[in-house]
């Protein structure tokens, strides 16, 4: 069995990386332990405030390589832990039975070299299903460089896999992390994207069920939020990824003057999050959003400070506009946008009517017209104003039963 202090070192090694969800898979029960559910159930929270739902531990944290920026590196004195394929397991079983986890997160340190490292994740994940009868979700991290055979045959039996890019351009990758090359980690993406859209054609719905993901490390290289977007789309067009995840540098080198001393903080990270979400559903292109050159401003969300550039496609009539166009509207998401395209059939709608769909007024105010009445501030400075200072109470202050919607759109100097 596993013990506490092991335990203790291959959970604690495996908190950095960010790739890992317990959505986007349905397995069923076959007469073993669990199922997974397209929408996971969160239990707890980390201490930088992401929620969790899996047990995220490694193999190993004993690795062969020396990559700068990582807490496992080999030249980095810490303790160091493995585990064997069934003590994972049965960690894995007692958790699960206590209902402490919805799944398993498993990834791996290289130790030896990565065939030696993926055979025994594979043997572990086997043994999950086939021994211990375990149905529940399991994202497994691929090691790039392995066999292929190898990682196919794990795909048949995990929900996701995932291979991190880590840097996010090739110079940063040779700089911080030498033994490892982008060719290492496309390849091996390119033959799991190959294989899931053929599983696909064959209705095989048990090869990655959820798909892949990747996770990049923002703040270790120099590389603005431009280029990292673009990555990100190339990610998603190339290699039909689920998710790209991003995880803002936390120092854990001071010993090298290659990496940054400070952390990157939250906020980077949570605008190339909210960019991702307009490239994946918003019909949103990497070049509407920023140049290469650019960094996202940290003041406003990538939706309104695109809208600010671009106030000259301002304001539009909420009566007449496409539905494309009011889903471009800060203050206005899917579910708002379909109301007022269902509901703008029967009658003309004004600003009363779009409270009453939870539009988020003290932004879209700024950039639509009711019935051709106009509301807002023209003054592009006054607007970018408005939205900052409401985007830092909605980030400080408490959560309210009651919309404060009305109290600022009567602010702003609209009339209902």
């Amino acid at each position: 069995m596993l013990d506490a202090k092991r335990l203790t070192i291959l959970t604690e090694s495996a908190k950095y990386d960010v790739s890992c969800s317990s959505s986007g898979s349905a397995r069923k029960n076959s007469g073993g332990i669990g199922n997974a559910s397209y929408g996971g159930i969160c239990h707890s929270f980390t201490t930088d405030g992401r929620c969790i739902s899996l047990l995220k531990i490694l193999m190993t944290n004993k690795c062969a390589y020396d990559c700068l920026y990582c807490v496992n590196r080999r030249s980095n004195d810490v303790p160091r832990a493995s585990a064997t394929p069934d003590e994972i397991c049965e960690v894995t079983m007692e958790f699960y039975k206590r209902n402490y986890i919805e799944g398993l997160f498993l990834s791996s340190a290289v130790e030896g070299n990565p065939d030696k490292t993926m055979e025994l994740l594979l043997e572990t994940v086997i043994k999950l299903r086939k021994v211990y009868g375990f149905n529940g979700y399991i994202h497994l991290k691929g090691i790039p460089g392995a066999d292929k055979l190898l990682l196919d045959r794990a795909g048949s039996y995990v929900d996701r896999m995932s291979f991190n890019i880590e840097l996010p351009s090739e110079k940063s990758l040779k700089m911080l992390a030498p033994q490892k090359s982008r060719k290492s980690i496309f390849l091996p993406m390119s033959n799991m994207a190959t294989e899931y859209i053929m599983a696909r054609k064959e209705k095989n719905y048990r090869f990655l069920p959820a798909g892949q993901t990747t996770q990049m490390i923002i703040g270790a290289s120099p590389e603005t939020d431009g280029q990292i977007i673009k990555l990100t789309e190339g990610l998603y067009d190339r290699f039909k990824l689920k998710r790209v995840y991003f995880s803002s540098y936390v120092p854990t080198n001071y010993k090298t003057s290659l990496l940054p001393t400070t952390p990157v903080g939250l906020l980077r990270e949570h605008r190339l999050y909210q960019a991702d979400w307009l490239l994946r559903f918003y019909g949103f292109k990497a070049d509407e959003l920023l140049s290469t050159d650019e960094n996202f401003d940290l003041s406003v969300d990538p939706k309104c400070s695109w809208a600010l550039k671009n106030m000259h496609l301002f304001p539009v009539e909420v009566n007449t506009a496409k539905p494309e166009m009011l889903l471009r509207v800060p203050g206005i998401g899917f579910k708002s946008a379909s109301k007022i395209v269902a509901a703008r059939k029967y009658s003309k709608l004004d600003f009363n009517d779009l409270l009453k769909m939870r539009v988020v007024l003290k932004r879209a105010v700024h950039f639509i017209t009711c019935n051709g009445k106009f509301c807002g501030q023209e003054k592009l400075t006054a607007v970018k104003n408005i939205i900052a200072l409401s985007e830092r109470a909605d980030t400080y202050e408490q959560i309210s039963m009651f919309s404060t919607n009305d109290i600022t759109f009567s602010v702003l100097g609209g009339e209902l």
